[in-house]
């Protein structure tokens, strides 16, 4: 009973020691937008996120969940769901990365602009990734905003030919996050 206990509490204070070296959170915003200029808006929000950040290497992890992103004209989420991002058979985003030179200890409340490379995997396509984020600290936790773009062809999204001068496909996507 003794070994179990002591076995019970060294188990229980390493996990508790590696999850200081990470911050989360689950409340990331993702907006994406391939609007086409004096057309109808296409644009959506998904502001269930999931981001975390491992403080200590700087390894970067998200995902967001397709039909999480609302649009608001309620055929084009549809549309997107079913016929672009096929969201049942590719339920999910996901990136994996690492922010070059991120040193936790530097951080603070005024933003510093970092480049973060890694692989994003959407509609079943992965592909390598570079972008610029902002990243400071704040009394709520580390804060990162972006703004970058991706080809829909580049994931193996084709846009029909009935809505392709409505729809572009250059796609901007910014997201932010506070992890804690």
């Amino acid at each position: 009973m003794y070994k179990k206990s002591i076995l019970f509490l060294l188990f229980t204070l390493s996990s508790f020691c590696f999850a200081q070296d990470k911050v989360i959170s689950k409340t990331g915003n993702i907006t994406f937008e391939a609007s086409v200029p004096a057309l109808e808006e296409v644009k959506a929000l998904n502001n269930g996120v999931t981001f975390v950040i491992n403080t200590k290497t700087g390894e970067i992890a998200s995902l967001a969940l397709m039909k999480g992103f609302r649009f608001k004209v309620a055929l084009m989420e549809e549309h997107f769901n079913e016929n672009y991002v096929e969201s049942d058979t590719f339920p999910k985003a996901t990136f994996r990365g690492k922010i070059d030179g991120f040193d936790f200890s530097a951080l603070t409340e005024s933003a510093k602009e970092y480049t973060i490379t890694g692989k994003l995997e959407l509609h079943g396509k992965s592909n390598d990734i570079s972008i610029k984020a902002k990243i400071k600290k704040s009394d709520s936790g580390i804060t990162i905003l972006s703004n970058f773009f991706v080809n829909a062809s580049d994931y193996n999204i084709s846009i029909p030919s009935v809505v392709k001068s409505k729809v572009s496909n250059k796609i901007s996507v910014k997201f932010d996050a506070t992890l804690k």
